[in-house]
């Protein structure tokens, strides 16, 4: 059986051409999203490219403390290639990517490769997950200021994990929202 219902005009449409009509509306508006993805994606500043000098300044000037006490500062990083990695105890996809973290910087560290973790966690969680799971590369206490460095290196949304892969030169050469995957890694590798 076939329902109708009257349209603006008054005529009869079928729940089929309804059924259409929406399929049609949904396509189109993931359609829109998806470009405004991309657009997003390769807008200046957000893909590929250099950090202006300010950004980069104010990058290499940053400090953190580590979980075990002591400080992290990032200036200590310019000149390597570099991954950042934005990361929280409470979340899934982070905690899961960490042991491929680990082995990359096991791995590439001949390659002069840094990993560095920034927590955005309370830092009694991270001890107490660093605690169980050790992970070789430095990790830093980064809190609300590491949202906003997030932010400023590409990360609008502040969701995680992020992250972003610095080549020696200071040129940002990915930027990951998500879950990395050995791939990847594989490929940044080649390009830092």
């Amino acid at each position: 059986m076939t329902t109708t219902s009257s349209s603006a005009q008054g005529a009869p449409v079928d729940a089929s051409v309804r059924r259409r009509r929406w399929l049609g509306a949904g396509v189109a508006g993931l359609a829109v999203a998806a470009g405004a993805g991309f657009s997003w994606w390769r807008r200046p500043g957000a893909g590929e490219g250099a950090l202006d000098p300010a950004q980069a300044q104010a990058l290499w000037a940053l400090k953190f403390e580590r979980p075990g006490g002591g400080e992290l500062a990032l200036a200590d990083f310019k000149g390597k290639p570099l991954l950042i990695n934005f990361w929280a105890t409470w979340c899934p996809p982070c905690v899961e990517e960490l042991p491929l973290l680990d082995r990359f910087q096991r791995e590439n560290s001949a390659k002069r490769w840094q990993v560095l973790g920034l927590a955005i966690d309370q830092p009694s969680s991270v001890a107490r997950f660093l605690g169980k799971t050790p992970v070789s590369f430095p990790v830093g206490l980064a809190g609300l200021e590491g949202s906003e460095l997030g932010r400023s290196l590409g990360n609008e949304t502040g969701g995680l994990p992020f992250t972003v892969v610095i080549a020696e030169d200071g040129r940002v050469i990915q930027r990951k929202m998500g879950q990395i995957t050995p791939q990847e890694l594989a490929l940044w590798s080649r390009s830092g």
